[in-house]
Formats: structure tokens, C-alpha cells, sequence
């Protein structure tokens, strides 16, 4: 009997000094504290990284935005000075926008440029008159009612000028992740002006 009991001492002996050679290791590894910062800087990297790109991204985006808005709004209000235009004119409107959207580049080729004369008949109905893109072509029918107009624009018997402005934009941050498609976006913006002098405006070769 003192044989068995003194294996089943020597047995539980050699048990607790193999768990004591797993938690010494264990209990040494949470007690060090050298290279907890890089860990640590290895976590938040990640996220201050995309922190950093989302508000360049916005900030980028929101600079763009203001630029078209300003520049829709700069030719419709130029137009809408004049009695008559041609498509020389309204060609002019491209080194406009242009200008204003300095520094940064947009050319002939992404910028989307529309301008529309829209007369608004006896009974409040606003129809083109004339119509312009930046390729000199003719977007709308002549005579075709117009839908966008805003009810407190839709006065008889007066005349409006309608610019709408589209420029892609690119993601610049993104361009390793995302594809060529889903790192442009369209930013675009549309104002209506009434004519200022007169009772419209022709344009002679729309």
C-alpha cells in the first residue's frame, strides 16, 4: 500500500511540474511588456490610415462639387444677359467653367455642358426653344415640354435658361483597390435663370 500511494504521490508530482512548465511560459509572456506599442500602432494604423483617406477623399469630392455648382450657376446667369446668342457664344462657356474649376483639370472631353432656352407659354407651360451641348449639337427638341422646371419659375409668357453641368471625378486615393469604373463619380448640377433683358433670348443657329 506504501508502494501504491507513494506512485500516486510521484504521479501527481510529475503532473503539477508539467502545468507549471505551461503556465510559468504563459505568465512570463502577459508580465513582459516590451513591444506592446508596436502592437498596438499595428491595430490603429489600419484605421487611422482609412480615417485619413475618407476626409481627403470628402474634402476633395466637396472642393469638385462647389466648382460645378458655382460654374453651372456663372453661365446660366451669363446667358440670361444677353438678347441673342449663337453657338459661338455658348461655346465660350467651356473656357468658362474651365476657368473656374482651376487647379484642377478638367478637359473638353469629360465636361458635359448643356444650355437650354425654354420659353413658358400663356398657360404656364415651359417648352424648349432652343437647345445646346458642348458638341454643338441640339439635346432637346425644339417645342418639347420641359419637366424640371420649379412651379415658382412657371411664369406665362416669360422666358428662362436652363444650364446643366456634369464632370466625372476620380477617386484619387483609391485607385489601387478600386476599378477605373468605380473610382469616377459623375458630380452634376442644373440651374434655371429668367432672361434679364427682353421678353427672350434666340439663339440664330441652335
Amino acid at each position: 500500500m506504501r508502494i501504491f500511494g507513494g506512485n500516486r504521490i510521484g504521479t501527481k508530482a510529475a503532473e503539477a511540474a508539467r502545468f507549471g512548465g505551461i503556465i510559468l511560459p504563459l505568465r512570463r509572456l502577459l508580465a513582459d511588456r516590451r513591444g506592446v506599442g508596436a502592437v498596438e500602432f499595428a491595430i490603429i494604423a489600419p484605421i487611422l490610415i482609412a480615417i485619413y483617406i475618407t476626409c481627403f477623399e470628402l474634402t476633395m469630392g466637396l472642393s469638385v462639387s462647389k466648382r460645378v455648382t458655382k460654374a453651372t450657376g456663372t453661365i446660366a446667369d451669363l446667358v440670361t444677359q444677353q438678347t441673342s446668342v449663337t453657338k459661338l457664344y455658348l461655346a465660350s462657356m467651356i473656357d468658362v467653367s474651365k476657368a473656374i474649376f482651376v487647379p484642377y483639370n478638367t478637359s473638353t472631353t469629360n465636361l458635359k455642358l448643356k444650355v437650354t432656352g425654354i420659353s413658358v407659354d400663356s398657360t404656364g407651360t415651359p417648352k424648349v426653344a432652343w437647345s445646346w451641348d458642348q458638341g454643338g449639337g441640339r439635346p432637346y427638341a425644339v417645342g418639347a415640354t420641359v419637366t424640371d422646371v420649379p412651379t415658382e419659375l412657371k411664369t406665362a409668357n416669360s422666358f428662362l435658361v436652363r444650364s446643366e453641368l456634369s464632370v466625372p471625378h476620380e477617386l484619387f486615393m483609391l485607385m489601387p483597390v478600386l476599378s477605373s469604373e468605380t473610382r469616377s463619380i459623375t458630380i452634376s448640377r442644373s440651374y434655371f435663370y429668367r432672361q434679364r433683358m427682353g421678353d427672350s433670348i434666340t439663339c440664330s443657329d441652335c
